[in-house]
């Protein structure tokens, strides 16, 4: 299985190169990484990926452990046209208490039970035979006289009458199936009849005579080595097991179904066992909710994030064997050590630029570009506080690899995602939306890069009352900042109840809705840090 690399929610354009770069760096270096994203990539990020002719990583909606991590019996099933002692011993052989049974097409027909099997074996007695000749000489340990024919499906007698009882009063048919031990006239009867299959039971052999008409007659012949009693439970044994079935209809899991949801579940119906199906509806084996506990997390890699709630959901589930960030620790906890790299630079993409000269990898032209766009978004072309020198080294060397003029390449891509013309009020609020546990409450901030404030004003109650309606849930806080590289500085939307709150983070004598603060660009380095400690004076 594949570990899974991706940035936090609503991908900005540093955590989507970051999760590309060092999928490739790993699995340069051996490793299997498949780089993810868990967002709608925004225009500038979109415009990256073309440039640099890089396909978008696929959307991954959650890492919850799935019945398909789940070390249940795969495999475990049965064919229809196997015999009930078949089937009684791969259930015997395998410790299993049910089985599921399938088509020749694994298209799942029942699900059976060692006690369904039983009920109907000792309690309901089989006068009719559906099988094979192969199964009956395995299942009557037997020896083939005369084969003439391949599948019987018809009445299974036992020839108990005395002679003359049983010529005068069994009416046979080319179906029927004779079971009988040493009856001359009786067997010269139902040979002449032209029964379907005879089973002689104590090795009983028949004379040339009788050998003769049986061929003549084509009727086909076993020996028994047991007595009519033990032949005739051992023939019904052959059966088919298709001919017993009972569920039809059995409560069926899917590979795709997650474990949490299963067990809920299964704990409502009280069934032991399940048989699992694919998407296309075919059976890959059997769960049995006792053997739940032993399954394969979701391995996964974080970059650009620390935080579970801007992680993947399911995330508390999944293997979490790395992180690659440049932000302030959050609270994702581990249950063993892990590779946890951390830098006070500007990007992630500048972490991993230093890990492939660690690595000795060379950086391929793309490669090189991607990790640069992601430098140069989250620095705004090293304008931004939190840009540092290793930001700017690493960021030079890169544009060198990938032959680009660094400051005119970083307009134009800041220039393609600041345009928000045709885009919906909530795509503008979430395209770039982080949110933050501090104490009991929650803060979220949402940063957007663009010259064209005054789209945005021309609608500005709108967004305050969507940012009132987000802050009606679990938020105490919520901004919206619009930031503008070419004036160095942001302008601030907020929801009303937090106005005292981001009064008191910026030091503002005045304030109102759309103020404009210059010098304000960092999320990380800026606005975070001074509402959370305003935040924290009220919580």
């Amino acid at each position: 299985m594949s570990t899974y690399v991706f940035g936090h929610r609503n991908p900005d354009t540093d955590s989507v190169c970051a999760s590309i770069s060092l999928s490739y760096l790993k699995n340069a270096l051996g490793n299997k990484t498949v780089p993810k994203v868990l967002g709608h990539i925004n225009k500038e990020t979109k415009f990256v990926l073309k440039y640099f002719n890089t396909k978008e990583p696929e959307y991954l909606n959650n890492v919850k452990i799935q019945l398909r991590n789940v070390f249940y019996n795969k495999g475990a099933m049965v064919l229809d046209t196997m015999s009930i002692k078949e089937v009684m011993d791969y259930l015997l052989e395998k410790k299993l208490t049910a089985v599921p049974v399938v088509d020749e097409r694994k298209r799942l027909v029942s699900l059976i039970t060692l006690k369904e099997i039983a009920m109907l074996f000792f309690h309901d007695s089989k006068n009719t035979l559906n099988t094979c000749y192969d199964k009956l000489l395995e299942s009557l340990g037997g020896k083939e006289i005369t084969r003439f024919q391949e599948e019987f499906d018809g009445q299974l007698l036992a020839g108990s009458y005395q002679s003359q009882t049983f010529i005068e009063n069994v009416t046979l048919t080319n179906k029927d199936i004779l079971i009988i031990g040493d009856r001359h006239k009786v067997i010269e009867y139902v040979l002449k009849e032209k029964i379907a299959l005879l089973v002689l039971t104590n090795n009983f052999k028949l004379d040339d005579e009788l050998l003769k008409l049986a061929k003549e007659n084509h009727v086909s012949v076993i020996s028994s080595p047991m007595d009519t009693y033990n032949t005739c439970n051992a023939i019904a044994l052959s059966n088919y097991v298709k001919t017993i079935l009972l569920n039809q209809n059995p409560t069926v899991a899917y590979e795709t179904d997650y474990l949490t949801e299963f067990i809920e579940m299964a704990h409502k119906l009280g069934f032991s066992n399940y048989p699992v199906l694919n998407k296309k509806g075919e059976c890959q084996g059997l769960i049995k909710v006792t053997e739940t506990g032993k399954y394969e997390k979701v391995s996964v890699i974080l970059v650009d994030h620390n935080e579970l709630s801007q992680s993947v959901p399911g995330i508390e589930e999944a293997n979490i064997v790395e992180i690659i960030d440049h932000h302030n620790l959050g609270a994702i906890g581990t249950s063993v050590p892990i590779n946890f790299r951390s830098m006070p630079v500007g990007s992630t993409c500048t972490i991993i630029y230093y890990l492939f000269l660690e690595n000795n990898i060379e950086i391929p032209s793309h490669i090189a570009g991607i990790m640069l766009s992601g430098i140069l978004s989250d620095t705004l072309i090293f304008q931004s506080p939190t840009t540092t020198l290793k930001d700017q080294e690493a960021g030079y060397a890169l544009a060198k690899i990938a032959g680009l003029d660094l400051n005119a390449y970083g307009y134009e891509m800041l220039k393609s995602g600041s345009s928000i013309k045709g885009m919906e009020l909530e795509d503008v609020i979430y395209q770039d939306f982080k949110s933050y546990k501090i104490g009991s409450a929650t803060l979220g901030i949402s940063q957007i890069i663009t010259m064209d404030f005054d789209s945005i004003k021309k609608q500005l109650n709108d967004y305050i009352n969507k940012l009132d309606e987000i802050a009606k849930g679990e938020f105490e806080v919520v901004t919206l900042f619009i930031t503008n590289i070419v004036k160095n500085g942001s302008y601030i939307l907020y929801n009303h109840r937090s106005e005292d709150i981001i009064k008191d983070s910026f030091d503002l004598e005045q304030i109102e809705e759309g103020i404009f603060i210059e010098n304000l660009i960092s999320r990380k380095k800026q606005m975070l840090p001074k509402i959370i400690e305003a935040l924290e004076k009220v919580v």
